[in-house]
């Protein structure tokens, strides 16, 4: 993920800090020395980073930190509330109207994933915000571009509306106009053609559309691979077209962020949604305060929560863990899980948002993580019910046949057998205390009592 480096920097910095019995200019000068570096590493603006140091600074040597009791744990409060402030002080989603249709134009250059962006946006406001959206293919200067988008739409059951490329941009987007009103669509999104670099034919219809349809929202898609680039092609857009909000794609690449860090404080314009990976639901709204939290490794329960109830059948989990603490757990159950904890995503994503174990995430090798997954699951998958229901029954025969039909050996299917005991006894045991009152309920995490 984007910060991923600046995250284990700041983090560093920070707990160097926190082993200090009182706080001091001399250790603040040295943690903020480090600070500094893990900025510019990642690519922050220069002078960005020196005002942020200088109000760091100026916080933490006053006199409610000095006199605290715990004076490094207020200096990353400090940290954390500049970073918030740098990236934005709260979320940004689109602008809609109270009545009528609200129309979003989505620009950018080419390769920084403006049309499957757009039919992200479109997929979330439909599944999230009850939206009734028209994507419109205004892009006639790239041939693939009205088929990808028509692919896209279709995939996520949302109409296209084209007119092909023998017809304008504007023309297009005059007609959809049109027809989104004779439909009864409430929000229209206009996927704009990009170009290789900013020129005059480019922005000229770009203008024209937004002259024709006055958007109360125009996106622009930057790639986050592309560092300080980002603040610089946000400014030429910005200075020509009035965007509102910025969409960051490739954030689950490996850049350093720092142009992300920038763009808001150069250009004043937000983050409104960041693209997490390839597939259609893997854009996030952009939350500054979480980010915050996952920069400085303090993880992130409210979105790891949303993506449970989203991605998990909370329903199956809930009888799954019912069933486990009353000691009734079965291979079935056991397949369920590694099923749901597919759909969350990578390991070492999930870790990030868990408070404390962002250092851990990165030891996570994911390719082996998932080979493994997918082994255990073919061995599951290759016994019998009744073994499944009772895995003390497998002998050697039985172990020898399963191995033979999972493609592994007979010592993984026993490595799978034995941690399923170890996880029904320890089960049995958290039921046990539970029943006891020893242990709290943390049922209403995911909304139910």
């Amino acid at each position: 993920m984007a910060f991923d480096s600046l995250s284990n920097r700041l983090n560093k910095a920070l707990r160097d800090l926190s082993g200090k019995g009182r706080l001091t200019e001399k250790n603040m000068e040295e943690m903020l020395k480090e600070v500094r570096v893990a900025l510019l590493e990642a690519d922050v603006n220069y002078k960005i980073v020196k005002d942020f140091l200088v109000r760091v600074k100026e916080k933490s040597l006053g006199t409610d930190v000095l006199e605290a009791v715990d004076p490094s744990s207020m200096v990353v409060k400090i940290v954390h509330d500049e970073i918030v402030d740098l990236l934005g002080s709260q979320e940004v989603g689109l602008n809609y109207k109270d009545d009528g249709i609200t129309v979003v134009m989505m620009v950018g250059l080419q390769g920084t994933g403006k049309t499957t962006s757009i039919a992200k946006v479109a997929n979330l406001v439909k599944k999230k915000q009850n939206r009734n959206p028209l994507l419109v293919a205004a892009d006639i200067i790239r041939p693939a571009a009205i088929e990808q988008l028509q692919t896209l739409g279709k995939s996520i059951d949302v109409e296209v509306f084209t007119k092909g490329v023998e017809t304008s941009a504007v023309d297009t987007v005059r007609l959809a106009m049109d027809y989104a009103k004779e439909k009864g669509y409430d929000t229209v999104f206009i996927d704009t053609a990009g170009r290789l670099h900013i020129d005059e034919e480019l922005m000229n219809e770009l203008k024209e559309i937004e002259s024709l349809v006055h958007p109360q929202d125009i996106l622009l898609t930057v790639d986050a691979m592309t560092g300080q680039d980002i603040v610089q092609v946000a400014n030429s857009f910005h200075d020509l077209l009035n965007v509102t909000g910025l969409v960051v794609t490739k954030f689950d690449g490996d850049s350093r962020g720092g142009g992300v860090l920038s763009v808001r404080s150069i250009t004043q314009v937000p983050v409104k949604f960041v693209g997490q990976g390839e597939k259609i639901e893997d854009l996030e709204l952009f939350y500054p305060d979480r980010m915050a939290d996952r920069i400085l490794g303090m993880g992130d329960i409210v979105t790891l929560v949303e993506q449970a109830q989203e991605k998990m059948d909370l329903e199956e989990s809930e009888a799954a863990a019912k069933r486990l603490m009353e000691g009734n757990f079965t291979m079935d159950d056991m397949l369920v899980q590694f099923e749901q904890i597919s759909k969350m995503g990578p390991l070492g994503g999930i870790l990030k948002m868990l408070p404390g174990m962002n250092q851990y995430a990165d030891m996570i090798n994911e390719a082996d993580a998932e080979k493994g997954m997918k082994l255990q699951k073919a061995i599951i998958q290759s016994m019998t019910k009744e073994e499944r229901e009772d895995p003390s029954i497998l002998n050697n025969r039985r172990k020898n046949r399963i191995a033979k039909g999972s493609g592994t050996s007979v010592q993984e299917v026993s490595k799978v057998v034995n941690q399923f005991e170890k996880m029904s006894k320890l089960m049995k045991q958290m039921g046990s205390m539970s029943k006891a009152g020893k242990m709290p309920n943390f049922g209403g995490m995911f909304g139910k009592k």
